[in-house]
């Protein structure tokens, strides 16, 4: 496991390439797509899926709510990854089986993608789509995200915030996973072809130097084997904002990479879909 403290990159699209450090990547994004189709077919023919839910105007501004199978706890909300250019709602909604089984309703919503839009944009695409399943849902919200998912939820949290006040003071926890949530450094990246992000629109559009809005407590999950930019990130959002006395955390667990990480989520008594729930 190579310590995060010092490791020199000469190569930035390489310290952001996930899929080229792990075997059979492809495998995984195949698997999701099924699992998460058959999870859906299970959950319309229980009439528990209320999917294409619209939030806004755009095409791809819907969402997916699934219901317990009693009156909801409150609201977790999953936003998926894919670095603002790839995914849509449809690949992980097995994800939603912990916190179902816990009692709440979990919603997740596709989002417009780079280059069509920028990065702000798809912020407050988010900030939208959260406050549309807030008005379906009583009760406390709980808000994940992986990758630039977790950069997504994270800024639900900060000063600036999209999200009215009367949402934002419903949000119990927030879990970042392997969030990316400094994005100045995605400049040197190749992906910034299709970001177009210059400096001022990354400082702007970072978790990582912002304040938190209010002082419900964050986790910032990444896999210890995952690659050592994502575990940087990750200890550098649970660390700057305990400063601002928000409670935080930085867990890195054993074992997992970046596409395995989010694995328990679909299981009530692991310790990802615990700290989501505490």
């Amino acid at each position: 496991m190579t310590d995060t403290a010092i490791y020199p990159i000469s190569d930035w699209s390489d310290a952001y390439a996930n899929a080229s450090y792990i075997g059979d990547a492809q495998s995984y994004i195949t698997l999701w797509e099924s699992s998460a189709s058959a999870f859906r077919a299970q959950m319309l023919e229980l009439d528990r899926a209320q999917l294409d839910i619209s939030y806004g105007s755009k095409a791809r501004n819907k969402l997916d709510l699934f219901l317990p199978e009693s009156t909801p706890k409150g609201l977790v909300v999953f936003v998926h990854g894919g670095y603002w250019m790839r995914f849509d709602k449809s690949s992980w909604s097995h994800f939603a089986r912990g916190s179902l089984e816990a009692g709440y309703a979990v919603a997740m919503p596709s989002y417009t993608l780079c280059p069509e839009v920028s990065i702000a944009d798809i912020v407050l695409e988010i900030g939208e789509a959260i406050n549309c399943a807030a008005q379906k849902i009583d009760g406390e919200i709980r808000l994940c995200g992986h990758s630039a998912g977790g950069h997504l939820v994270t800024s639900m949290l900060c000063d600036d915030s999209p999200l009215p006040v009367q949402v934002q003071t419903r949000i119990a926890k927030t879990v970042s996973i392997s969030g990316v949530h400094d994005l100045r450094a995605l400049l040197n990246t190749g992906m910034n072809e299709q970001l177009h992000l210059n400096w001022s629109e990354a400082v702007a559009l970072s978790p990582a130097l912002k304040a938190p809005a209010h002082l419900a407590p964050l986790t910032c999950w990444v896999g210890a084997d995952e690659r050592p930019e994502f575990r940087r990130l990750n200890a550098l959002q649970a660390n700057i904002w305990k400063s601002f006395e928000i409670s935080t955390e930085a867990v890195e667990e054993g074992g997992r990479h970046h596409f395995d990480i989010i694995n328990g989520l679909q299981e009530l008594q692991h310790p990802l879909m615990q700290s989501l729930l505490e």
